[in-house]
C-alpha cells in the first residue's frame, strides 16, 4: 500500500494537492473551495509554486517597480506612450475581441473592459507596429517585456476578482489617462487598493487575487505589461522562458484580421461554444448546473483514482 502511494501517478496527486493548497492559502483573500476546485490557478499550481520558491522578488502582492529598474524607461516617456494609445481609442481601435479569440480576457468584455494587444509574448503585432511605432520601439528596449497591450476601463467598469494563471510573469500598469471626476477608479490586490496616477507606475504579482473599479464618469487607459518574474537560478530561468515562448505564446491573439491566433485561442473559439451550453443550463437551474459541473471533475478524479490502482 505504501509503494502504491508512492507511484508516479500518486506523487504527481500530492504534487498538485500541495501545491494547491500553497496557492490557495498564499494570500489573505482567498476563494471559496468550490471556487479553487474547478479554478484555473488549481491546473497551474505545481509550476507556479516552483516560480514562488525561485523568485528574486519579495513573494508579496505589491512591488517596488525599482526591483525592475528598466521600467523606468517607459516611465520616462510615458507622454510618448499616452499620445498613441489616445490616437488608438479616439479611433475605437481600443477595443473587445471581436471573436471567441481572447481566452486570457473573455470575461472581462462583459464589462466593457477593452484592449490593444502591442506584443504577447511573441514579436509586436503588425498593427501595433503600423499605429504605434515609438511605443512598440521602447518595448523591443526592454527584452524582459513578453506582453504588452493597451488597456481602457471604461466608466462603471468592474472586473471580477480573480487570479491571473501563470506565475513566471510581473504585472506592470503605467497610468496614462486616469480619471479625474468624482468617484474611484482603483485595483484591489489581495485586499490592498491602489489609485492610478497619470505617468505613475505600478509592479504587482497578479497571480494574488486581484480586481478593479471604474466609478467615475471617465475611461481610464493604461499601459498593461506582463514582465519577466527574476528568477534565482539560471536554470530555472532557462525553465521559465521555454514556458513562455512554447505555451504562453500559445495564448496570442489579433487586433486585427489576419494576424495570428495561438492554437490555445483557436481552441477556445470551440470550446467557448460548449460553455455557452452551460451558461444556458445555469441559468435554466443552478442546482442542476452545478451538480453536472461537479460531477464531471469527480469522475475525472475517479478515472485518475482507477488508473494509479490499476
Amino acid at each position: 500500500m505504501v509503494m502504491r502511494l508512492l507511484s508516479p501517478q500518486f506523487l504527481v496527486l500530492w504534487a498538485f494537492i500541495g501545491s494547491t493548497l500553497a496557492v490557495h492559502y498564499r494570500g489573505k483573500v482567498r476563494l471559496g473551495f468550490w471556487r479553487q476546485l474547478s479554478d484555473h490557478s488549481t491546473l497551474m499550481a505545481p509550476y507556479n509554486v516552483l516560480m514562488y520558491i525561485f523568485s528574486r522578488v519579495p513573494n508579496r502582492p505589491i512591488l517596488d517597480v525599482e526591483m525592475v529598474p528598466e521600467l523606468g524607461m517607459l516611465r520616462d516617456n510615458w507622454l510618448i506612450i499616452r499620445e498613441e494609445a489616445q490616437q488608438l481609442f479616439a479611433q475605437g481601435a481600443i477595443k473587445a475581441a471581436d471573436k471567441y479569440n481572447d481566452w486570457g480576457f473573455n470575461s472581462f468584455f462583459r464589462t466593457g473592459w477593452k484592449r490593444f494587444y502591442l506584443k504577447w509574448y511573441e514579436e509586436p503585432l503588425p498593427s501595433a507596429v503600423a499605429n504605434c511605432p515609438k511605443t512598440v520601439a521602447l518595448l523591443n528596449a526592454i527584452p524582459t517585456i513578453r506582453g504588452a497591450m493597451f488597456a481602457n476601463l471604461p466608466p462603471g467598469g468592474r472586473l471580477v476578482q480573480h487570479r491571473d494563471p501563470y506565475a513566471g510573469s510581473l504585472r506592470y500598469h503605467l497610468g496614462l489617462q486616469i480619471p479625474t471626476s468624482p468617484g474611484e477608479c482603483r485595483i484591489f490586490i489581495d485586499g490592498i487598493a491602489y489609485s492610478w496616477r497619470d505617468g505613475e507606475g505600478l509592479l504587482f504579482d497578479e497571480t494574488y487575487l486581484h480586481y478593479a473599479e471604474n466609478t467615475t464618469s471617465d475611461d481610464r487607459l493604461i499601459l498593461f505589461c506582463d514582465v519577466e518574474r527574476p528568477l534565482k537560478t539560471r536554470a530555472m530561468t532557462a525553465v521559465n522562458r521555454w514556458v513562455s515562448r512554447h505555451i504562453i505564446n500559445q495564448s496570442a491573439t489579433q487586433n486585427e484580421e489576419g494576424e495570428r491566433v495561438g492554437l490555445i485561442n483557436r481552441i477556445f473559439a470551440y470550446a467557448y461554444q460548449i460553455r455557452l451550453v452551460g451558461k444556458r443550463m445555469k441559468a435554466w437551474n443552478k442546482r442542476i448546473y452545478y451538480a453536472v459541473k461537479y460531477a464531471l471533475i469527480g469522475a475525472l478524479l475517479a478515472a485518475f483514482l482507477a488508473t494509479a490502482f490499476a
